[in-house]
């Protein structure tokens, strides 16, 4: 009983960890797609941007999914 419980909250930690690091990645690629994409046409800047903020927050969506999972990991 008392490992599966220490498992669950070394996955629920390992887990939470992941979630932070690819969703740090995937808006630090984003916004460097965007800013190369701007500088290449700086007309359409606000088409970028407003892609950009959604595609970011699709992502922000997915990490915050995959937090409450690992909360509901840590407390079953």
């Amino acid at each position: 009983m008392e490992w599966s419980l220490a498992l669950a909250y070394l996955a629920a930690g390992l887990g939470a960890g992941l979630v932070t690091f690819g969703a740090g990645f995937g808006i630090g690629k984003i916004a460097s797609s965007a800013m190369d994409g701007t500088a290449r046409q700086p007309e359409a800047g606000n088409a970028i941007r407003i892609t950009m903020i959604i595609a970011a927050a699709m992502i922000e969506g997915v990490a915050l999914f995959g937090a409450v999972i690992c909360v509901l990991l840590a407390v079953k």
